[in-house]
């Protein structure tokens, strides 16, 4: 412990003074070798502009190639590896693209992603609409949101974990540990393997990606409710307007625009779920997800260096439009303003 705590001080000393010393270096070389000069017959060379032209280049520099070397170069690698065999070595075309759409296990899959994306962003998005709404007109609601959040800090396999309890079946003649199984039993009926039931084992899984962003969504609606103007409310109060008309006429249209920011976050979040199929059925059972897949074609098996970057591709291009969408949307709301 003693010594981990020493390597992480020591990280952040060199780390930022390496950080500093290229500042301070970076910014007096440019001034020395960009200096204002005087020619022999006594013009005066002022390069003030370009200098400050140059000089926020250097301060983004660093993150540019970080950006380059962690972001771009592995977007390029791996359209590049799309077009090659399994060991990236024979150009095969678009035979990858072709064995893709042709590949059962990918088109369920796709399937599956879709049925992720319909569910789980409106389920964490009502929930956690609902829970912001609620919490603030109760005394206790404070104390109630912060139960409620605790699941953001859990990772999405430590959530899993938990959750596999929950599931959990010991067969028939067992003594089941389960929380689900023990609540059917107590209501008379048999305990399942539910996670390997097909197609509803893909709901329960989404109940566990929903149990971690309903606090998200809580936190920002929470957060939108408690900017809207009390006059509007009050003057819909006063004109008889009921919780319901209040909620859905004045606050919801209100909110919108938040509303659609975490209901694409999520979605991009469902759009790259890994986590949580890998923990619970590795995709077994019918439970198979685009970023599973790819990972099982690019590292498993020996692997498949084609293969997995064109599925990998497909999962950046399904979410490159939802990026786009949104920036165009901030820019239009910023135009606005």
């Amino acid at each position: 412990m003693v010594d981990q705590v020493i390597g992480a001080i020591i990280a952040i000393v060199l780390a930022v003074g390496i950080s500093a010393f290229y500042f301070a270096g970076t910014n007096w070389a440019l001034d020395r070798f960009l200096a204002n000069t005087r020619r022999p017959d006594g013009t005066v060379i002022i390069r003030n502009n370009l200098r400050e032209s140059i000089r926020p280049w250097l301060f983004i520099a660093p993150a540019l190639l970080v950006l380059t070397i962690y972001l771009i170069y592995p977007v390029v690698e791996t359209l590049r590896l799309s077009f090659f065999d399994a060991d990236a070595n024979t150009f095969v075309g678009f035979g990858n693209y072709i064995w893709m759409f042709r590949d059962p296990e990918f088109l369920q899959s796709v399937g599956n992603n879709l049925m992720w994306l319909i569910v789980v962003p409106a389920a964490a998005c009502a929930f956690g609409l609902m829970v912001a709404v609620l919490a603030d007109k109760v005394a206790w609601g404070t104390i109630a949101k912060t139960f409620i959040f605790l699941p953001m800090a859990i990772s999405f396999v430590g959530a899993s974990v938990i959750w596999k309890f929950v599931y959990d079946f010991r067969g028939p003649d067992s003594e089941q540990i389960g929380v689900l199984n023990a609540l059917v039993m107590a209501f008379g009926g048999d305990p399942q393997a539910w996670i390997t039931i097909p197609f509803w084992n893909n709901f329960f899984l989404m109940v566990i990606l929903v149990w971690i962003q309903t606090p998200f969504a809580m936190v920002i609606f929470s957060a939108a409710l408690r900017g809207l103007p009390s006059e509007t409310l009050e003057a819909a109060r006063i004109d008889g307007a009921n919780e319901f008309q209040l909620f859905f006429k004045i606050m919801l249209p209100q909110i919108m625009s938040t509303v659609v920011v975490v209901w694409t976050t999520i979605t991009i979040i469902v759009l790259k779920i890994f986590d949580i199929v890998l923990a619970m059925t590795n995709g077994q059972w019918d439970t198979e997800v685009l970023a599973n897949l790819m990972f099982d074609w690019m590292f498993r098996g020996g692997g498949d260096f084609g293969r997995g970057s064109t599925i990998a591709l497909v999962i950046m291009i399904a979410v490159i439009p939802i990026m786009i969408w949104n920036i165009r949307r901030f820019q239009a709301e910023e135009g606005m303003r």
